[in-house]
């Protein structure tokens, strides 16, 4: 399998937010890492579906989201369908409710 560099888009300058994304992209990048963070699970806020959707279009690399939160399955579902390839999540919050998420979503086990 191999390294692979999947850079965090949390540490781009948003207000060039696609350009720093094809930067990422042409400079080897393997994947791209979401941090999701909802000011409950970590006291920080950052990206949502609607930033994913919007960078969706601007590349084939795979994006894979940390989701920081909660209650990871109320998100799950959202951002698969913003164009998320893979979600990570922890298991001290609400991990019994993923067990119901359903199997097309990306993995998010």
């Amino acid at each position: 399998m191999g390294i692979k560099i999947a850079p965090s888009i949390l540490s781009a300058r948003f207000d060039r937010l696609g350009e720093q994304v094809m930067e990422a992209v042409h400079a080897g990048a393997d994947m791209l890492h979401i941090d999701v963070m909802d000011g409950h699970f970590v006291p920080n806020v950052t990206m949502g579906p609607a930033l994913v959707k919007s960078i969706r279009p601007l590349t084939k690399v795979p994006f894979d989201a940390h989701l920081m939160v909660t209650h990871p399955q109320h998100f799950v579902k959202a951002f698969a369908d913003a164009g998320v390839d893979d979600l990570t999540v922890h298991r001290v919050c609400s991990f019994d409710q993923l067990e119901h998420a359903p199997e097309s979503e990306p993995s998010a086990r």
